[in-house]
């Protein structure tokens, strides 16, 4: 049998063969039920396919197959047939998902007279291609995009499909994103054109599509052009500022990697950095974000605008003690998306010292819990005694109590200070 190709990328590069050896790399004996369990007529079609013939398939690839007839029934009826369990994901356009033994399958009722008109209706060529499950050596692929594969475009099917669905207007940047690809011209001319067609999509699904952006490789980059093509302008307060964009320039995975993060680090606190510098707290709110993402890059960008963007490491480390403190107590869990934009020396410096869970400084802990110190002591609770943990949780932090007896000791000092100052100190019993 005659292979195609393939570029250093696993993509195309001779459609010869391009159905065979997208059905060798997706593995149909590995699926959880086999094609021959769906209809004669049925066809793998979008990402699982473009990314076949990509080579960049993981383990269990979700699978997005057309049917003729009704796909939430025939959906329930191989539920009860193979096992796990169906759910109706769009009841007038018939569109159903399995999921089975840790895989996602997709059945969608054909829209149109046959499988072309189907594709013909979908966002992007690339993903307008189809596998006949009856048929492994056949590819269908109407509008070419097998060539925009090899070609590394994303090329819109046609100006009105983008308009069917506005999100297909910011999916195309994520894709180019994820993929590495470039925007046709004509494509993105009409994703600028119809930028404000965005705001009809609800605000979930538009942040899913951002937090995978900024996941992307180049995020940095492809979150730049969807401000610059308008598509987060209805959630933007004010103008694309030149503070916002160096500090988005910096959250590049070069830099990153060069600073030491390891994948894991990479892979939640680049997001978060990427996302800070194009959102802010209301505008995650308008779309529905979680309060933990709402509150981190609330806090993040609190702690930018404070630094300044002409030397934040310097301002970091000019803080007095209790700024010092406060901004570690507020960026714990998320200090490595703040130093990201940082020059390399104090951002390693900072995060070496981060990544030591006994560093008291960068991971402030309670000196003494408020019990222990009210029966110690015999005081009562009080806002004075909040004032009290606080005091010795920072001088903890900066080395200058390392026990739980010093701890009390400060803490008797304090209070006679307080006490002899006429201040507010905690009633004693």
């Amino acid at each position: 049998m005659h292979m195609p190709g393939a570029a250093a990328d696993g993509a195309i590069v001779n459609p010869a063969g391009a159905a065979e050896l997208a059905w060798q790399r997706l593995q149909p004996k590995r699926w959880p039920l086999p094609p021959e369990a769906f209809p004669s007529e049925a066809a793998l079609v979008g990402g699982a396919v473009r990314d076949a013939l990509l080579d960049r398939l993981g383990t269990a690839p979700d699978l997005d197959l057309v049917v003729e007839g009704d796909a939430i029934a025939l959906c329930r009826q191989l539920g009860r047939r193979h096992g796990g369990s169906s759910v109706v994901l769009d009841a007038e356009r018939s569109m159903a998902r399995l999921v089975i033994g840790g895989w996602s399958i997709d059945l969608a009722r054909r829209d149109g007279d046959s499988l072309e008109a189907d594709l013909h209706r979908r966002d992007y060529t690339i993903n307008a291609m189809a596998l006949p499950l009856a048929d492994r050596q056949q590819l269908v692929d109407p509008l070419h995009g097998l060539s925009h594969l090899n070609t590394r475009q994303l090329v819109a099917v046609a100006e009105a499909n983008l308009l069917d669905d506005p999100l297909r207007l910011l999916r195309g940047l994520r894709l180019a994103a994820q993929l590495g690809f470039g925007l046709e011209p004509c494509t993105q001319r009409w994703i600028q054109q119809h930028h404000a067609a965005i705001v009809r999509v609800a605000g979930e699904r538009v942040l899913a599509e951002l937090e995978k952006l900024a996941a992307a490789p180049c995020g940095e980059h492809w979150l730049a052009v969807c401000l610059e093509l308008g598509l987060l302008t209805p959630w933007r307060s004010s103008a694309w500022s030149h503070e916002e964009e160096a500090r988005l320039a910096c959250c590049g995975g070069v830099h990153a990697q060069q600073l030491g993060l390891s994948p894991t680090e990479l892979n939640s606190m680049l997001p978060l950095a990427r996302l800070a510098n194009v959102l802010d707290g209301p505008a995650l709110q308008q779309l529905r974000s979680s309060r933990k993402l709402q509150k981190q890059v609330v806090t993040l960008r609190q702690w930018q605008q404070r630094l300044g963007s002409a030397d934040p490491a310097g301002q970091a480390d000019a803080l007095n003690d209790n700024e010092r403190l406060q901004l570690h107590r507020d960026l714990e869990e998320s200090l490595p998306a703040l130093v990201l934009s940082w020059p390399a020396e104090p951002a390693q410096r900072w995060l070496k010292r981060w990544r030591d869970s006994s560093d008291r400084l960068f991971h402030p802990r309670p000196a003494i819990d408020g019990l222990s110190l009210q029966k110690a002591l015999h005081i009562q609770p009080s806002p004075a005694l909040g004032e009290l943990l606080l005091h010795l949780m920072r001088e903890q932090a900066f080395g200058r109590l390392h026990s739980h007896e010093e701890a009390l000791q400060q803490a008797r000092q304090w209070l006679a200070s307080a006490e002899h100052a006429g201040g507010r100190a905690p009633r004693r019993d």
